[in-house]
Parts: C-alpha cells; structure tokens; sequence
C-alpha cells in the first residue's frame, strides 16, 4: 500500500496521546490580548491543551496517519 500524505494543517495543529486521543489548542488566543480584549484570568485557561471532541476525532487522525 503506498504511503499517505499527511494534512499539513492538521499535523501542525494536533497532536495524539499515549492514549489515542487528540490534543488541541484553544481558539481565540492571537490578538486583542491587553485591555479591552480578554481578562487575564481567560488568558490563563485558553494557555492550557484541550482535547478534542469525540465526534471530530477520526477526522483528524485520517489526516494525520504517521504521528
């Protein structure tokens, strides 16, 4: 069988666990960081991984098959 091309947005975007799940970013973390924009408390959470929902999950590892 000839080798898959990966999602080159997805493998810079998502990562896979120990366990099989995918780990994610937060959105709404690139701008309007001080002021008005975002408290520093929701600034805090949004620099913590996520793990993707389970719906989205065999998605994106079709799009990442080698990671």
């Amino acid at each position: 069988m000839p080798k898959l091309k990966s999602h080159s947005g997805a493998k810079k975007r998502f990562n896979l666990t120990k366990s099989g799940k995918v780990k994610r970013a937060h959105a709404f973390k690139s701008h309007l960081l001080n002021g008005h924009g975002k408290t520093t408390k929701r600034k805090r959470g949004l620099r913590k991984g996520a793990i993707a929902d389970a719906t989205n999950e065999s998605a994106i590892k079709r799009m990442i098959p080698y990671k």
